[in-house]
């Protein structure tokens, strides 16, 4: 799933292609992904002949804000992204009209395109169709269980030591399971929690009470400094995302262990190891992360 990093690297990246565009025409052969409002007619509608005004990040969500006060909302769970091209429908496919990083194969699962009044479509890719999309009113957006629920954000200036202190000594839950509640620090997930606890040399079993002061502030730190050089470079591909551009992030080489089971740790060279926390594999450092 998009992380933080991915997501943000979508939302600037977007800001500098579709800002002040015009909807236009919409199509798609997946409804199931428009979860507001219910009907795809009601949706179209609602869309067609909106302008784009900003685009901004709500956690994982990109908030795509349109005049007369309505906003589209965009999570792309688990395998969608967001892109910017121009394609043309060849029997069931979307061929990219740009040669290039459209071609990716990661990028021919195209189930929704907004045509703008450009010429350029946004379009999402989505293997799983698992992506969620919809259409609010801004004012009832803003009052939403939906946004009022979602966590500090780690860019945020609230984002202070303190503030992470805080909510890290107020649990006795692991902290690989803290740093991934949503509803406490927005957009980590899997990749970066585990890359930010490996830098702290903290085990993510880890009770988060029984962290020492020094130890929250490493994390803290790495958290900020990691997240940072993963939007420098455009994010993490190792898997479906890819930028709107249709090319990968840079992440990948920078990555220490997620997904590197077995591999020698870049510290101390012991073996990678991956273990089960709340159903999701987590990869860490025996020896360099000791419980």
């Amino acid at each position: 799933m998009p992380e933080l990093p991915e997501v943000e690297t979508t939302k600037r990246e977007l800001k500098r292609k579709v800002l002040e565009r015009t909807f236009l025409d919409i199509w798609c052969d997946a409804k199931k992904l428009i979860k507001r409002p219910r009907s795809f007619e009601e949706f179209k509608k609602g869309i067609l002949g909106r302008k784009i005004k900003n685009i901004e990040r709500k956690g994982k969500n990109i908030l795509i804000y349109l005049d007369k006060e309505k906003v589209l909302l965009i999570h792309q769970k688990l395998t969608g992204h967001l892109l910017v091209g121009k394609w043309q429908k060849k029997g069931n496919s979307w061929i990219p009209q740009i040669k290039g990083p459209l071609e990716d194969p990661a990028n021919r699962f195209l189930h929704l395109i907004f045509f703008l009044d450009n010429g350029l479509m946004l379009a999402l890719s989505d293997l799983r169709k698992f992506a969620k999309v919809e259409l609010w009113d801004e004012k009832e957006l803003m009052q939403s269980k939906e946004i009022m629920e979602i966590g500090i954000d780690p860019l945020s200036p609230e984002f202070t030591f303190q503030e992470f202190k805080t909510r890290v000594k107020s649990t006795k839950r692991k902290i690989k399971q803290v740093l991934m509640d949503q509803s406490l620090i927005a957009g980590i997930g899997n990749i970066y929690s585990d890359e930010a606890l490996f830098a702290a040399k903290i085990h993510p079993e880890r009770r988060a009470n029984t962290l020492s002061e020094k130890e929250i502030k490493d994390l803290y730190q790495s958290i900020k400094k990691i997240l940072k050089k993963a939007i420098e470079v455009g994010g993490e591909s190792i898997s479906d995302y890819r930028r709107p551009d249709g090319s990968k992030g840079g992440f990948d080489s920078l990555r220490k262990v997620y997904r590197r089971e077995g591999e020698p740790c870049p510290r101390c060279k012991a073996p990678i190891k991956r273990i089960k926390i709340g159903q999701r594999s987590s990869y860490f450092c025996p020896k360099c992360q000791k419980l």
